[in-house]
Order: structure tokens, then C-alpha cells, then sequence
């Protein structure tokens, strides 16, 4: 029994995750950084902003399909890059693509992932975009960015949010810091969850060893428990608006920016040849103080306009957030946790209920707001100052 015939909400999911897993896996992707004031900002920033309900509107003929880049997608949602889904289930990154490509959605592949690029391509063949953190070493970057061409992939996600590394305290005191070092407290802490042991880990162990992160170039690909000169040949603080206009000439599909929270540099993505604009604070896991994504929003897309897409990232737990960021000005949003959460559960049933959830919930809030159409979820549907600022482009 994966017990996901429990679990009604993501927060349920959360809680069935947090039984199954290592505390340092968990810990790893749910908590935030430092005083973890960024993670709680991004859910205070939803749970703010309130909703009007449109009496007697007829709903029966309403759809969430939408479309992303001029295809289609059946709801304004996709899959974030998540790197560790391969340490909550085996072959984690694969279940999650199977689970977007039977939705509908898009599912994005992190650069830390534990299984290759072509596998996924060759076994979950959806929409498929590539999350690219940019090494040190440039001609790394376009080494995975050729790969990435030639896998198929349709979309290039640049993660520019992490110039520095992240002071996550927990992942030391749990010693699940990357590359992964075998504590005393981690070993016990693994002890403890036989059948993640089983099911996870001693399946890697049975089919070539510990996992590996598959998409690093070769002379890096070690496994997790390895890699010794990942700092240095990770670092990332060189990163420029010049690397943007090198991977616009490299890659011939659409390029995305992660991790904007400035209208000014939204501005410039778009001036660089970005199609899309992801407004991120990497889920509260980088600077903790850090604006909330959904206070970011709404200015960065009315600097934007029709100019490029826009996309939400961090805090996404309901649908009714998903409903939010469209009214301000999001085309769609990317869910990292809480997929990661059903992943966890019960691998690609545990994901299709994640996003079966979240697609429930955001139907039944366009029932409620009278919108039959994700287009027809605008700043109309909002409370307050906010919905009257928000139309304006300012945050109240």
C-alpha cells in the first residue's frame, strides 16, 4: 500500500513523504534556508490574496486547456527542475516525466538529475524542457546543451538565481550535504527507513551502484557520494548577460530565465532573446531574504506584456494559487515540491495524484470565480487593493 488513497491535499502528500523518506532527503528539497523566512513568505504571499465569487455564471462547457509557447498544454501547469527526485524513488526524474507526459504538461529536467537525458526522452515522450545550471567551465554548459538538442528537448530553462552556494544548515546537521558524505547520524538516519532502503536505494545498488548524476559530462559523472571538485567546477558567480546572448545563438528552441525577481531584468531577458520569464525565489531555498515570487509578479509582468511568457515558480500548494498567479499576470506556474511529494509516495501514481489534486482544485476555483477559460482568470477575480493594484502593475 503507497497510502495515497489517504492523502486528499499536497500537504497530506507532504506528510506521507516525510514518513517514507531519510530526514536528509526530506529535509533536503522541503526546507528553505537560513531562518527559512523566504519559504514561509512564499506561502503567505498566496494565502493574502483573496478571491470573489461570480454567482450564476454557467460553468458546464469550462476547460483548463491552455497553451505555452504555442502548444498545448491541458492546464496552465508544469513540472519544475528537481534534483534529488531520484534519492525519493528510484529512477525518481523518470516517474515524475511519465506522470507530466500522461497529463499533458510539461516536465522539467533537472542538470543534477540521477537519470540520463536520452532515457527520459526515449521513455516519458512529453513536452520536454532542460534546466541548465551554467558551470565554470563554459564549454561544459554547451557540452550539456548539445546533448540536451540532440535528445529532443524543446526548452532550455538558464537558473540564474544561484550565484552563490546556499547556506542550508540542516543539510550539515543531517550530513546530507552534496556530494554526499555516509555520517553516523545519515546512516542511522537510513537505518530507519527500511523501505526506502529497499526500494530506492539498494535497487540502484542492484542495477550498477550508487546513483550517479547522469547528465554531468563524463569525467564528472560520478556518483553521489563522490565528485570532489563540484564546487569549483559548479561555481557560478561569473554568470552574465553575455552567457545569455551565447546560449540564445546555441540553442535553436525556446530559452528561459530562472529565477527573476526585478522587473528591470525581466526587461532585459526579453532584450536578450529570452521567450519565457520564470519569477522564482527557487522555492526559499537560496537568499532568505528573498521577495516573495507572487509579490514580484505582477510588476514584472506588466513590464514584459506580450513580449514573453511569464511563469510563476515557488510555493505553488493549491490550485487556487495556480488560479492567483494567473490573475497576476502569470501564464502558467512550475511545481517542484509538491509532485516531488507524491513522487516520494508512490513514484508515477504518487505524481499523477499530485497533479490530479492540484488540476481538482484549480477546476472547482474557476467554478467558484465564474471563469470557463484560463484567460478568463484575470485581476477580477481578486479582493481588495491588491486586485486593483495588481491590474495597474503594482504590488499592494
Amino acid at each position: 500500500m503507497s497510502g495515497l488513497d489517504d492523502c486528499y491535499n499536497i500537504f497530506d502528500l507532504r506528510e506521507a513523504a516525510r514518513k517514507r523518506l531519510p530526514r536528509g532527503v526530506f529535509e533536503f528539497f522541503d526546507r528553505g534556508t537560513e531562518d527559512e523566512v523566504a519559504l514561509a513568505n512564499n506561502r503567505a504571499a498566496f494565502e493574502r490574496l483573496k478571491l470573489k465569487h461570480r454567482a450564476l455564471v454557467d460553468m458546464t462547457n469550462r476547460t483548463m486547456a491552455t497553451t505555452l509557447f504555442g502548444k498545448p498544454a491541458a492546464m496552465p501547469m508544469a513540472i519544475a527542475p528537481t534534483g534529488v527526485a531520484g534519492m525519493c524513488w528510484y529512477h525518481g526524474e523518470l516517474e515524475l516525466a511519465k506522470a507530466a507526459a500522461a497529463a499533458k504538461i510539461p516536465f522539467t529536467l533537472a542538470t543534477g538529475a540521477m537519470t540520463p537525458m536520452e532515457e527520459i526522452a526515449e521513455k516519458a515522450p512529453g513536452r520536454l524542457w532542460m534546466q541548465l545550471y551554467v558551470w565554470h567551465e563554459r564549454k561544459l554548459s554547451y557540452e550539456l546543451i548539445e546533448r540536451a538538442k540532440n535528445a529532443g528537448f524543446e526548452a532550455l530553462i538558464i537558473t540564474v538565481d544561484t550565484g552563490a552556494t546556499p547556506n542550508r544548515e540542516y543539510n550539515a546537521r543531517n550530513g546530507f550535504n552534496l556530494p554526499f558524505r555516509l555520517s553516523t547520524r545519515a546512516a542511522i538516519d537510513m537505518v530507519g527507513k527500511p523501505r526506502w532502503l529497499a526500494l530506492v536505494m539498494a535497487r540502484y545498488l542492484a542495477n550498477g551502484g550508487m546513483p550517479r548524476y547522469e547528465n554531468y559530462p563524463a569525467h564528472l559523472r560520478h556518483s553521489v557520494r563522490e565528485d570532489p571538485s563540484a564546487h569549483a567546477v559548479m561555481r557560478r558567480d561569473s554568470l552574465s548577460w553575455e552567457d545569455i546572448k551565447i546560449f540564445r545563438k546555441m540553442w535553436p528552441g525556446i530559452l528561459m530565465v530562472k529565477g527573476i525577481n526585478r522587473p528591470d531584468d525581466a526587461v532585459r531577458a526579453v532584450g536578450h532573446g529570452c521567450d519565457g520569464i520564470i519569477v522564482s525565489n527557487h522555492g526559499g531555498r537560496n537568499m532568505d531574504s528573498a521577495v516573495a515570487s507572487m509579490d514580484a509578479l505582477p510588476e514584472i509582468a506588466e513590464a514584459v506584456g506580450a513580449k514573453a511568457t511569464v511563469l510563476l515558480d515557488s510555493g505553488v500548494r493549491r490550485g487556487s494559487d495556480i488560479a492567483k498567479a494567473l490573475a497576476l499576470g502569470a501564464k502558467a506556474v512550475l511545481t517542484g515540491r509538491a509532485t516531488l511529494y507524491g513522487t516520494s509516495v508512490g513514484g508515477e501514481a504518487g505524481a499523477a495524484k499530485a497533479i490530479s489534486v492540484l488540476r481538482k482544485e484549480l477546476d472547482n476555483t474557476m467554478v467558484y470565480c465564474g471563469c470557463n477559460t484560463v484567460d478568463e482568470i484575470t485581476p477580477d477575480i481578486l479582493f481588495g487593493p491588491r486586485a486593483v493594484n495588481s491590474a495597474a502593475g503594482f504590488v499592494g
